[in-house]
């Protein structure tokens, strides 16, 4: 049985509230769950100690017997200094999109010229190869006409 610590949803309409709970992997986000182990309310200011309650200590005994946390779960443990959690890199979401689009297309241009050039070079290089296929096609035929 895959263990995993995660938030299910709890509150109303336009008014969440999350219970961080321990939950068989398989079974749905707002289901059958093993214990809980706190809630967290994204409604509330940052600086109010109401927004999350957490058992950390039944957090870290479930993670001994193999619970994985979820993501934000492993954000809320890294923020009290039990786990490391790696920082998560996307370069392209901090770009705005019309800057992303622009950069895009410029990219899309530049490997056009470049196809464009590279079909050119081997256009050359056909070209070259059918002239010194015709000289030595010459070449050989002068000493067998004398």
């Amino acid at each position: 049985m895959s263990l995993v610590i995660r938030l299910a949803r709890a509150g109303t309409k336009k008014r969440p509230v999350y219970h961080i709970v321990v939950a068989n992997s398989r079974s749905p986000r707002d289901g059958r769950f093993i214990e809980r182990l706190g809630y967290f309310n994204p409604l509330m200011p940052k600086d109010k100690a109401e927004r999350l309650k957490f058992d950390i200590e039944k957090a870290q005994a479930w993670m001994k017997k193999g619970a994985q946390p979820s993501d934000r779960v492993s954000r809320f443990l890294d923020a009290a200094g039990v786990l490391k959690r790696e920082k998560h890199n996307n370069p392209e979401k901090a770009i705005p999109r019309k800057e992303r689009k622009a950069a895009k297309e410029e990219a899309l241009k530049v490997k056009e010229a470049g196809d464009a050039a590279a079909k050119t070079a081997a256009q050359d290089k056909v070209n070259e190869k059918a002239a010194a296929d015709k000289a030595a096609k010459a070449a050989a035929d002068a000493p067998a006409a004398s």
